[in-house]
């Protein structure tokens, strides 16, 4: 019998219950108590709904308060010392919340326990593989010790045992969780050290979560090592066989979980693990099979994922069914069938869209949709003839006809748009050398100039503005008046508090790239398919379902209404191709490459209305350039090569005096700092605070010759940094950067902040660039 399970399930709930729950928490209306409940019952939700859809094994310890990888680091007893006071103490839920938000200033205020004079810094945010997942990155010394410290998975486990429900509890592998931590020193001066010696420690914790698993009643645990899809060193090769050889010893059976890519090289280690069965992503890598079964020792269960996990478009069941039963064929009882990877990238379900086009909706498919259609597959192998087998399959086939003809999908003048570009339409009129000179002229900013980076505080006053236009009882008049307000208020606050660069605040935008999806041609949306960014945040993706292209002007009156109110500079923002297609579900049946320069020839367009309506900066973010870059280095320069001329021709259509701008998220530049200068941006702002401006050493070694705002507080967290802490930060890019190509700014945008804490940090970062520009020794 094949089985079908699930590699782990959205945690958020259906209506974002656990979002809302959090906040209220943070905000001090919702006790931890009631917290809690809150997860117990969206757990129990979740689990039932997984069932009903027909999963069989259901994966616990998905669930998180707010990032798995956290939570193992909980688990562990990796806390950093600044958030423990006393060492002896047991983390707490607060702990937990420090380690993710920071303390002091309006953060978490307690930790392990004991209260903090002052603030602390969060921990590291990044993305997690190639996903706009972000996780919180471990922070390991050399005299690490790791000890059973967080109670969470048990407590899980044992919630659904109650519930009479057949579990498979979830882990971060050994290798895999060492990987995405940092190595720091106890003091600056302090060496790295190679935190791959820090693996013998950590697995005796292994051998302890199983054997306290074991006496749960479990059978299964699943062991995710994603890291094994990476071009991996060889002394991390080694020691995956070095590890599970010592964890073979330990009770379970072990299901080990890869997927984002292809094994490629680590297949026939991965294969020859000594565990008892193997997970493969099939929808990123089909090519894995069929080599993988001359790879596969007979005792070992192999699970393929075949539904895709971070997508929205309903399965190919024929097309699925064909690859399972030649697998069935083969392996007989030790199949199992599953999603690609966890449905955490997913919306939960789709049921809740009661406003979607019919057809359209027809294409789709979410988690609790997922989970049926991996169970159906199962069932299929198990129960061929069965009524409900057959009346899936041509539904299925009905629906993968309906998309592949629709008229709907295909726009000739986009088609032939595409077919007219050239290579000149992706090059600026002349080199970042001599416009610069034209743009410091013509803008005359002071040396550190201030700006930020787009969006201000979404208030409740903002979203109710919103609910009601789309709801009917504000009238667009009125809808654009109370725009029209808040930018007023954007204006003021930025000019009383002295920044040098301007921006509308970004009222009238729901998401930097809903609201330009809304306004494209070939995009659908959904009201309730949101997925987890991090902790509370959630996003809600548009999905790419044709041709993309650009109505009518997108921001040029909302930010031709904001320059008209100062006579400082205000700075136009968009939303670059990149980043509107990573966050996007794209489509599947042409290439991405295809997909960003249609995109890039629409905001293209915007650009150019923009500069014609006399805005002189115009900020592109491309948040997400870092993020689409292939797992495997083999694969880069292809992604690098169009994601590049992507943005390029979205940026070249204007004048040598408009100055570009844009904008990336956490990322690790190193690698592909030659094309983020190929991009030939004017100014580039990232995110550096959360690591000490360490991300600029990639900046400094490659000498990237344009100008750049390095992040000086963190936007994700509540705390208000000190003018202090900003000049500390701006000192050390100051050693790496020529002063005179620095601006100051935040890490990202203050939509999720609120206007007390936005306004206190904005008059530090002020004082701060007004320090800089005062001390001789930073003057060019």
């Amino acid at each position: 019998m094949a089985l079908a399970h699930n590699l782990g399930f959205p945690r958020i709930g259906r209506d974002r219950e656990l979002k809302k729950a959090l906040e209220a928490h943070w905000r001090g209306e919702l006790d931890e108590a009631g917290l809690r409940e809150v997860g117990r019952q969206l757990r129990a939700a979740h689990w039932q709904l997984q069932k009903d859809a027909g999963i069989q094994l259901l994966p616990v310890g998905d669930f998180a308060w707010y990032d798995q990888v956290l939570t193992h680091s909980l688990t562990f007893g990796v806390i950093p010392a600044r958030f423990r006071d006393d060492s002896s103490v047991r983390p707490t839920l607060q702990t937990l919340f420090a380690m993710a938000r920071g303390t002091g200033a309006g953060g978490s205020q307690r930790c392990c326990g004991a209260s903090h004079g002052q603030p602390v810094f969060a921990q590291e945010l990044t993305k997690w593989f190639d996903t706009n997942y972000h996780y919180l990155v471990p922070e390991f010394t050399a005299d690490q010790q790791f000890e059973l410290s967080w109670e969470q998975l048990f407590e899980e486990v044992d919630e659904a045992l109650a519930l009479g429900h057949a579990v498979k509890p979830v882990l971060i592998g050994p290798l895999t969780y060492l990987w995405l931590g940092k190595a720091k020193g106890a003091t600056d001066s302090e060496q790295d050290f190679d935190k791959l010696d820090l693996l013998e420690r950590l697995l005796p914790l292994y051998g302890q979560i199983f054997q306290r698993l074991a006496a749960q009643g479990v059978e299964w645990v699943q062991i995710d090592e994603p890291i094994l899809a990476l071009d991996l060193p060889q002394d991390w090769k080694n020691a995956f066989e070095r590890a599970y050889n010592l964890l073979q010893k330990d009770p379970l059976k072990k299901l080990l979980a890869t997927y984002f890519g292809g094994l490629e090289d680590n297949l026939g280690l991965a294969a020859g693990l000594p565990v008892d069965g193997l997970h493969i992503d099939l929808v990123r890598a089909p090519e894995q099979y069929p080599i993988i079964l001359d790879r596969l020792p007979a005792y070992k269960v192999l699970s393929l994922g075949l539904v895709n996990g971070r997508n929205v478009w309903r399965c190919d069941l024929e097309k699925n069914l064909e690859i399972a039963r030649d697998a069935q064929e083969r392996l007989g009882q030790r199949l199992w069938l599953a999603p690609s990877c966890s449905l955490l990238h997913s919306p939960v379900d789709l049921t809740r869209e009661d406003q979607l086009d019919a057809e359209l909706k027809s294409w789709l498919s979410f988690a609790v949709q997922k989970c049926a259609e991996v169970a159906i597959l199962a069932r299929a192998l198990n129960e061929p003839q069965a009524l409900e087998v057959a009346d899936a399959l041509v539904h299925s086939r009905a629906v993968q006809a309906s998309r592949a003809a629709s008229p709907r999908i295909h726009n000739p003048q986009v088609q032939a748009r595409l077919a007219a570009i050239r290579p000149i339409h992706a090059r600026r009129q002349a080199p970042f050398v001599e416009r610069i000179d034209k743009q410091r002229v013509g803008l005359n900013l002071p040396p550190f100039p201030t700006t930020t980076i787009g969006s201000f505080p979404q208030t409740p006053a903002i979203r109710l503005a919103r609910q009601s236009f789309r709801q009917g009882t504000l009238s667009a008049a009125q809808y654009t008046e109370a725009m029209h307000g808040e930018i007023r208020h954007a204006v003021q606050v930025q000019e009383n508090l002295g920044l040098d660069v301007l921006v509308h605040g970004e009222a009238e935008r729901n998401d930097m790239v809903e609201y330009f999806a809304e306004q494209l041609d070939g995009y659908l949306f959904t009201r309730f398919g949101w997925v987890q960014s991090y902790g509370s945040r959630c996003v809600k993706p548009a999905v790419i379902y044709g041709d993309l292209s650009r109505p009518t002007a997108m921001t040029v009156d909302w930010i031709r209404y904001a320059q008209s109110l100062t006579t400082k500079v205000m700075k136009g923002m968009l939303t670059g191709p990149v980043t509107m297609l990573m966050w996007s579900f794209a489509r599947e049946d042409i290439p991405r490459e295809q997909q960003a320069r249609q995109l890039a020839l629409a905001i293209r367009d915007e650009v150019v209305d923009l500069e014609a309506a006399g805005i002189r900066i115009i900020q592109i973010d491309e948040a997400a350039f870092r993020e689409g870059l292939p797992l495997r280095k083999a694969a880069w320069q292809g992604y690098l090569d169009w994601a590049t001329e992507a943005f390029r021709l979205t940026a070249s259509g204007v004048r040598d005096e408009t100055q570009i701008h844009t904008h990336m998220c956490y990322s690790e530049f190193n690698d592909v700092i030659e094309s983020i200068a190929a991009m030939d941006a004017d100014v580039i702002t990232i995110e550096t605070s959360r690591s000490d401006m360490e991300l600029l050493d990639a900046f400094e070694q490659f000498a990237y010759p344009n100008e750049i705002g390095p992040g000086v507080y963190d936007i994700h967290s509540p705390r208000v940094p000190s003018r202090e802490e900003m000049v500390k930060l701006m000192r050390k890019a100051a050693r790496r950067i020529p002063a005179e190509r620095l601006w100051v700014n935040p890490d990202c945008g203050l939509k999720t902040r609120g206007w007390p804490e936005t306004e206190a940090a904005l008059v530090n970062m002020v004082a701060a660039a007004r320090e800089l520009r005062a001390d001789p020794s930073l003057r060019g």
